[in-house]
């Protein structure tokens, strides 16, 4: 990764994360567990992390405080959708705690502290 990375006091650095504690809060009540929150490599960061068993799920949270510039799951293009894929094969070698049984990508919309998971995004 290239540059600094945002000030934990900016007003979207904040509003990602109180995000991604939503998305993270809506899969516990589903009955996963956390793996990892904002896991980090050279090559980029992967929001969230939840198993239930060997069942791996990698999540993208996008938060949004209004749709002015488009719905939070707009934001997921394509080239972040393989990109996400690439970090998720590389998570799977460095920090994964067993071979997963199965995995799936989500995308969490935040928005006004709701939180729609759309399983299976892509």
């Amino acid at each position: 990764m290239t540059g600094t990375p945002p000030a934990a006091s900016t007003p979207g650095v904040r509003l990602g994360r109180t995000g991604e504690a939503l998305a993270a809060g809506w899969y516990t009540s589903q009955g996963y567990d956390v793996l990892a929150r904002n896991w980090r490599c050279r090559d980029g960061e992967l929001d969230l992390v939840v198993a239930r068993g060997r069942f791996v799920v990698f999540c993208e949270v996008k938060t949004r405080s209004s749709e002015r510039f488009g719905t939070p799951a707009e934001a997921v293009t394509r080239q972040k959708q393989m990109r996400i894929r690439r970090l998720a094969a590389r998570w799977i070698e460095d920090a994964a705690p067993g071979r997963p049984r199965a995995i799936r990508f989500d995308v969490a919309c935040v928005m006004d502290g709701a939180v729609e998971v759309i399983q299976g995004a892509f």
